[in-house]
């Protein structure tokens, strides 16, 4: 029986009420990397002790829920090499982490039979200086989350498709732009994470201590 596991909900709501562990969109937090939440944050969800905010309203939020199907039928087309599987819902479990969770945007097989990840994204651009965190890699937050997918799954790679729209010249106008992560480059990294990871859960969450508050710097 394979230790790595996935099981897929009826509906959203099913999903969310199921996300007690930490999850993809967690583990920058743990490290201090997310600029919008703290691992102190995510420790009074984790505990109960407060209810993260209710986001999918906000504009950015549901256009990336709607978009992300065209966008995975668009990197597929884009990469007939790849074989590329998606279960809407879906939740993969790893015994040899059980405080971990993993949510995809997608799984897939390259033409040498590796298992990898496709993680989706979608971005507004309001400054110019905003292009920095996407040239020639992904911003730390989400390079966080593409670690932590790997551990879980145990995967070879991850591709990373970023959606980003801008404005220029008075225009809206969008790009598509496409990241590859390979596990053996980050090795090291995702050990990092993993460890953190286990430190915040088994001496914080299990126990009820409080982490020391870790901000982002301000950039």
């Amino acid at each position: 029986m394979s230790k790595i596991k996935m099981v897929t909900y009826r509906s959203r709501k099913g999903w969310l009420d199921h996300r007690t562990g930490i999850g993809g969109s967690d583990a920058a937090s743990i490290l201090g990397l997310n600029p919008w939440t703290t691992n102190l944050d995510i420790y009074n969800y984790k505990t109960g002790r407060d209810i993260p905010p209710d986001i999918s309203q906000k504009e950015v939020v549901k256009f990336g829920h709607e978009a992300e199907a065209s966008i995975r039928r668009l990197y597929a087309l884009d990469h007939p090499e790849m074989k590329v599987e998606y279960k809407a819902n879906n939740s993969w479990t790893n015994e040899d982490l059980p405080w971990a969770q993993a949510s995809l945007d997608g799984w897939l097989t390259d033409k040498d039979g590796r298992f990898g990840i496709l993680e989706i994204k979608t971005t507004e651009i309001m400054r110019d200086r905003d292009w920095d965190k996407w040239k020639g890699h992904i911003p730390q937050n989400y390079f966080c989350q593409t670690l932590h997918y790997m551990a879980v799954l145990e995967a070879q790679f991850v591709e990373l498709r970023a959606y980003i729209r801008y404005h220029s010249q008075g225009e809206k106008r969008s790009a598509i732009r496409d990241y590859h992560i390979e596990r053996t480059d980050v090795a090291e990294d995702i050990e990092f994470l993993i460890e953190k990871e286990r430190d915040f859960w088994e001496n914080h969450v299990e126990k009820k201590i409080p982490p020391a508050l870790i901000l982002p710097e301000l950039k």
